[in-house]
């Protein structure tokens, strides 16, 4: 069998791959929040104003673009004004939805911009329509974003913070479907613009209005959501009363009642987590092309706001806090979503994993009874793609002996790839799903003379390898040596089960 060939035309960028893809997800669940991010500034864990150092620190290696916030299903359950002015003064709520808790309110607006500002990310507030009202949501934008002495600024000031904060991105509801109001498509279309309408652009912050949008394979929702847009709205997306609509995936491999285990499986459910999640690029662009029916120019944008890995949670933890461990077959479900986002570039714009810290297919874990902080290997796939933040997308062409397997009814190709340029510079991401066998693809590059190159893998001798506190580098990346010149332009080998990521170094384009 001859070795798969990647034809990559270097000098021909196509549409930019939004650094805001590689966004994240804090809702108040299980230890995500508190606990994870907020540990309050009397802890003997190093903090700054009660928000956990080691955790921002990590986050921040990897450029975090944005942190989405408060939920989830706990957006639509949220009032914001409960979490602002003095902590003891607050009031308390139950959080229904993950594990039928009672939480203070600690931690909530100030709180939240706060680790913004730490991360450097840009805030992503989503806003209540289940339970709240449009004046509630108004309210809460002009709280956060106005500049003078109208009376939600004032009341900002009242509570210790003068100037404004920006926030560009805001979330019109969550799951409307579900448990953000069990709504029919109808409904919430009508509800998403009035509510839209009222998130209103305060002291020139200009708002990213994104509307609750489909679960899987609902192109209905979609449809519907588009639909409610007139011709005009649909040629200017800054006149449309919101600028996306969201979808929400996750990757299982059995049912809701029992999803399978995250770090016990078999090659057969290796293979299965793989195919679900390969199943993102069928639906970016069935959604996409019911986008394009009403908006050709693809002035409305697609935010994939939730995706991940969602598995039982881990023996002896609370069922609704969802903490789970995250294995190499997590790193390659991410690298496999984010060569789908990169190969619709054009209409992904912001996607946002499930969930940073402790909860789903969280970036960090953090050990209640040592403190330990521990990177996972979902976390090293998004360090090593910082390089294709804001890059140009290149068409990545598989030609020859692309293997594949029959896995649940279809063929999953074992070798996944994308690419993307800025400047003199070019990132090859190359996944092999393969469970046994090591692969070398051929890199075709046409168009511009590389001058350099760079390599690192990640992988594990064990399909199941994970970290813990006693073990934090079973899984994380080196620097790889199996790349070699080629007469049409460079040889990559491909361990098995490995992700690895080139980075070219380009001569300067002829002018």
């Amino acid at each position: 069998m001859s070795s798969p060939v990647a034809v990559i035309d270097l000098d021909l960028p196509g549409p930019t791959i939004s650094r805001h893809v590689y966004g994240h997800f804090a809702e108040h669940l299980g230890r995500c929040v508190y606990g994870g991010f907020w540990v309050g500034e009397d802890s003997a864990v190093p903090n700054v104003g009660g928000i956990r150092s080691d955790v921002v620190e990590a986050l921040r290696a990897i450029s975090i673009p944005n942190l989405r916030w408060p939920g989830g299903c706990f957006a639509d359950d949220y009032h914001w004004r409960d979490g602002v002015g003095p902590r003891e003064a607050r009031p308390r709520m139950v959080n229904s939805h993950w594990g039928d808790v009672v939480e203070d309110n600690s931690f909530g607006t100030h709180e939240f911009m706060a680790l913004c500002e730490l991360l450097g990310a840009d805030p992503y507030v989503s806003g209540n329509v289940g339970s709240g009202s449009v004046r509630e949501m108004s309210e809460w934008i002009e709280y956060l974003t106005r500049a003078d002495d109208s009376p939600m600024a004032a009341l900002r000031r009242e509570h210790g913070r003068d100037e404004p904060w920006k926030v560009p991105f805001w979330g019109i509801g969550n799951e409307a479907w579900g448990c953000g109001g069990n709504l029919r498509a109808e409904q919430f279309a009508s509800l998403a613009r009035q509510y839209a309408t009222y998130v209103r652009e305060h002291a020139g912050n200009e708002v990213y209005r994104i509307a609750a949008g489909a679960s899987d394979h609902d192109y209905h929702w979609t449809e519907t959501l588009m639909r409610s847009f007139d011709p005009l709205e649909a040629g200017d997306g800054r006149a449309a009363p919101f600028q996306a609509v969201s979808l929400h995936y996750y990757t299982m491999t059995g049912p809701w009642s029992d999803k399978g285990s995250a770090t016990q499986f078999d090659d057969d459910e290796w293979y299965l987590a793989l195919s679900r999640a390969a199943h993102m690029e069928e639906l970016l662009a069935r959604h996409g092309a019911v986008m394009d029916r009403h908006d050709p120019k693809k002035r409305v944008g697609l935010v994939v706001d939730e995706w991940g890995t969602w598995w039982n949670v881990e023996p002896g933890t609370n069922p609704g806090f969802l903490y789970q461990q995250n294995t190499l077959r997590d790193a390659l479900v991410a690298s496999l979503h984010f060569d789908a986002f990169h190969r619709h570039a054009d209409r992904v714009v912001m996607a946002n994993i499930a969930q940073t810290v402790n909860v789903l297919q969280a970036m960090v874990l953090t050990d209640p009874e040592t403190d330990a902080l521990v990177l996972t290997p979902t976390y090293h796939v998004f360090a090593m793609n910082t390089g294709h933040h804001d890059a140009a997308a290149l068409a990545v062409h598989l030609r020859g002996d692309v293997p594949t397997r029959e896995v649940d009814g279809g063929e999953l190709p074992l070798v996944s790839a994308s690419a993307s340029t800025r400047g003199d510079t070019a990132l090859v991401s190359l996944t092999n799903l393969d469970a046994d066998a090591a692969r070398t693809v051929v890199l075709d590059l046409r168009g511009r003379d590389v001058v350099g190159h760079t390599a690192r893998a990640l992988t594990a001798p064990a399909l199941n390898a994970h970290n813990t506190a006693a073990t934090p580098d079973a899984v994380a990346p080196v620097l790889h040596d199996g790349v070699r010149a080629h007469e049409r332009g460079l040889e990559v080998d491909l361990p098995a089960h490995s992700y690895v990521t080139v980075q070219l170094e380009l001569a300067p384009a002829e002018e």
